[in-house]
């Protein structure tokens, strides 16, 4: 690759950025599920900004260039919500994701007290359910999100991190 992929906190000046990596990744998304309403694909630069302002967000960079993303916050029953994980699709299935999960569930548990993480994909996305059961998530529910796609909503206990080839 010549240049090694860095993990760091996001900075305002990243959400465009985001913003854009995030609509082209979840292309798949909602081609895989016919819906191109999904969440990722409808929110707007500004609500981007917003999260990279309040909430817990890291990305991946290859140069100057954000490869990847993920945003967190805790909730008000101490877990915390992990979501809009993306990876450049050129770039994906190099472990850029795992680090990225690891770095959102490091400061969440360290810096805001999270005790347990929670996250959720659609129902059909094997690749990201492959993902999150090899970092130690496993499913504990199910629900429709408001744009109709089944989920399963999968946590784990801060601190745990199974990590197989």
């Amino acid at each position: 690759m010549g240049m090694s992929v860095t993990i760091a906190v996001a900075t305002g000046q990243d959400a465009e950025q985001i913003f854009r990596l995030q609509y082209l990744c979840f292309q798949s998304e909602a081609a895989l599920y016919g819906n191109y309403r999904i969440d990722p694909l409808v929110q707007d630069l500004d609500a981007v900004r917003q999260e990279v302002a309040a909430d817990c967000v890291f990305v991946a960079r290859l140069g100057d260039e954000v490869v990847g993303s993920v945003r967190g916050k805790v909730t008000e029953d101490g877990a915390a919500a992990i979501g809009k994980l993306c990876v450049h699709p050129r770039l994906q299935g190099h472990g850029i994701g795992a680090r990225l999960l690891r770095a959102v569930e490091a400061e969440l548990a360290q810096e805001r007290g999270a005790t347990r993480f929670r996250l959720f994909t659609g129902h059909r996305s094997e690749g990201n359910l492959r993902l999150y059961r090899r970092v130690g998530y496993q499913a504990v529910g199910r629900s429709t999100g408001a744009d109709g796609v089944e989920l399963i909503i999968l946590e784990k206990p801060a601190g745990v991190f199974v990590q197989t080839a």
